[in-house]
């Protein structure tokens, strides 16, 4: 199967309300262009200084987003280009991503990163550290980034029970915030959750955006 047609069946069977970022990482720039030419727009990066090479070969059109762990010294060298950040789990990013977005006039859009998985290597912030990002005095003052949802990682595991158990708990987290005061700067619409092996089950939890790789590129 070509990657074209790994992606239109992909797509033709997401529902209209769910994102396809298609996860590029590590997949060399005539990959990335086939996807392109098949209609691909948003693709998903967890390197930096990968993702910036990309971004200067590439047509200008394409909306970049970062999924791996994000270094705040690291923050700088995306801020001109990125479209959105996905793991942003403290205020500290937080506040590095809207200094270095300021720098260029933009406002760079962001995911909150819920630690969701029974694994200690997932990083990601507890239901009360959410809260207290979001009532913080600090959090209201960032004019140039803009949270627009929630995302998380399910453990890596074969039984489908227990990723469902924790894809439900990002949503009710997702619905528990969805009924507070939206700031100028916080506005949640995603729910990111699901990748190649789950996302079916991660659409059918509330899921809206879902970052699918192998499925598209075949596997590393």
């Amino acid at each position: 199967m070509s990657i074209k047609s790994n992606l239109l069946n992909i797509k033709s069977s997401l529902p209209e309300n769910v994102t396809l970022v298609a996860v590029s990482k590590t997949k060399p720039v005539a990959d990335l262009m086939e996807a392109y030419e098949a209609g691909q727009r948003i693709f998903g990066e967890n390197k930096i200084q990968e993702m910036t090479e990309k971004w200067e070969q590439m047509p200008k059109d394409i909306k970049w987003h970062m999924i791996g762990h994000v270094q705040t010294n690291k923050v700088k060298y995306m801020a001109p280009f990125v479209n959105l950040i996905h793991g942003v789990d403290s205020l500290k990013l937080l506040k590095e991503i809207n200094k270095q977005a300021k720098k260029h006039d933009r406002v760079i859009n962001c995911l909150l990163q819920m630690h969701i998985a029974e694994e200690e290597t997932k990083f990601g912030m507890d239901e009360n550290e959410l809260q207290e990002l979001l009532n913080s005095d600090i959090f209201t003052t960032l004019e140039n980034i803009k949270v627009i949802g929630i995302m998380g990682m399910a453990t890596f595991t074969d039984n489908k029970e227990q990723v469902k158990k924790e894809f439900t708990q990002l949503k009710t987290i997702f619905e528990s915030l969805s009924t507070r005061a939206i700031t100028d700067n916080c506005e949640l619409s995603t729910i990111s959750m699901g990748m190649s092996g789950d996302y079916t089950l991660a659409i059918s939890c509330g899921s809206t955006m879902v970052r699918i790789g192998s499925s598209i590129f075949g596997s590393r």
